[in-house]
Formats: structure tokens, sequence, C-alpha cells
């Protein structure tokens, strides 16, 4: 399986999309068109029903993050806005650096400074960034897995759609384990508990709830429940989700 690779090619496409651009190379601008006219934003072709409430134009194609398979993850959010509550670019693009930071800071806060141990730096667990080999790809399979449990929080996502994000990570060189996998979790039950098992250190639980944050409008009651019963399942403190879903805001 190439977890650790279509991982990089999210972040990167998030970090382009943050910067109005593309730091991966990939053709935001055409990307978005051609899935806006897939999903029935650009005609009736498809002929998909909205379901869940929203224009019978389909997708918000403004609220489609990256192009892509991200885009279609949070595209699902009909009526997401690039407001108050816009997705999240940067904390998905830092994912790693924005949780360590998090932590950090809440260190500060119960001991007033912002000086830790090595020791105790150490067993917090390493970021997602410097990780290598086996531990990467496994940190990589808990954050996609977080994101598409995320994207699926508001039940918005259908069969159609389903096909579509397994197509668009295909094409980001998915091998056929992975293809599989991904096939399976966006049908998969969502259960907090069994995501939150698969967190290997305090550092990776973080970044678990961190990445969710960055693809759910914690205005609407179904995803602002998954993430409270997904903080809950990773035993963080509420000081810490707080900080969290600040630094999510605060990286934009």
């Amino acid at each position: 399986m190439n977890a650790s690779k279509i991982l990089q090619q999210l972040m990167q496409q998030a970090g382009g999309s943050q910067k109005g651009g593309s730091g991966s190379g990939v053709d935001i601008k055409g990307m978005l068109s051609g899935l806006s006219k897939q999903l029935g934003g650009g005609g009736s072709s498809q002929g998909r029903s909205d379901q869940g409430g929203g224009s019978s134009g389909g997708f918000d194609v403004k609220s489609l993050l990256g192009g892509g398979a991200m885009g279609l993850l949070v595209g699902s959010k009909r009526g997401r806005s690039m407001g108050g509550k816009a997705l999240k670019y940067g904390a998905i693009a830092g994912v790693g650096a924005l949780a360590w930071k998090a932590w950090q800071n809440s260190q500060a806060a119960k001991n007033g400074n912002a000086h830790q141990s090595a020791g105790q730096s150490a067993s917090e667990g390493e970021r997602v960034e410097v990780l290598s080999g086996e531990y990467q790809e496994r940190r990589s399979l808990e954050l996609l897995q977080a994101m598409i449990m995320a994207a699926r929080a508001d039940g918005h996502i259908d069969e159609q759609e389903q096909a579509l994000i397994t197509e668009q990570i295909d094409a980001l060189g998915a091998d056929q384990e992975m293809h599989n996998w991904v096939e399976q979790q966006l049908k998969a039950p969502l259960d907090a508990q069994a995501l939150a098992r698969e967190a290997d250190s305090p550092q990776a639980a973080r970044e678990m709830y961190l990445i969710s944050v960055a693809v759910i409008d914690d205005q609407k009651p179904m995803e602002r429940a998954w993430l409270d019963q997904l903080g809950s399942a990773l035993n963080l403190p509420k000081e810490m989700t707080a900080e969290l879903e600040r630094q999510a805001q605060q990286a934009g």
C-alpha cells in the first residue's frame, strides 16, 4: 500500500490551494471545472439527485479544496462557503507541525513556560512530516482514515461520489491495495472508537483530530457530534481539542 504517497499529495494540494495556486503542479481550475460538470454543477447530464437539501446545481465548486480527491471528500458539504467557516487548507497542509504546536501551547499554559524536556517530548511521538518507512505509512493511513470518516460525518456521500473519490485517489497513483482500502473506508460504519484505536501515539491522536477539524463544518450538528465523539475516543482533554481547533482556524 502507498498511503504516504497519497497523503503527501493531498497535503501538497491543500498547501497549493491555500496560496491560491497549485503547489504540486496540479491544474486546480481545470480539476474544479471538470468535477463541477461531473457532479452536476455544469449541467444535468449525470442526472444525479441532490440529496441532503442542497441547491439543484449540486456541489458548491468554490468549496472544493484543491480539486481532485480532496475536493470530492469535502465537496459533499453542501452550502459550505468561503466565509468564516471556510475549509481549513493550512490545517491539512501542516497537520503535524500544527498538532505539535497545539501540544506545546497546552504544556506552556499548564506549566507556565514553553519548555519541555527531551524525554517528555519523545514520549509524545513524532510528527507525520518527519516519519519514514513503515511508521510514515501507518500514520498516513490513520490520517487518511480520519479524513474519510470526517467527510462522511454528514451522511451526504452517495455511491456515485464514492466512486469518483476512488477514481481521483487512483489518479494520484494509488496501488491496488490502496484502492481496495479506500473503497472499504467509504463504506465502513462510522466508528470513532475504532478509529481512535488506530492512533499509535499522542501526537497521532492530535493529528487525527486536527485533520478531521479541517474537513468538518463544526456548525452542523452531525459533524460537531462526530468531532466530539472522536475527541473523547482519542482521550484528548477539552482544552487540547479547543487548542487544536484554534490552530486549524489560524492556519486558514
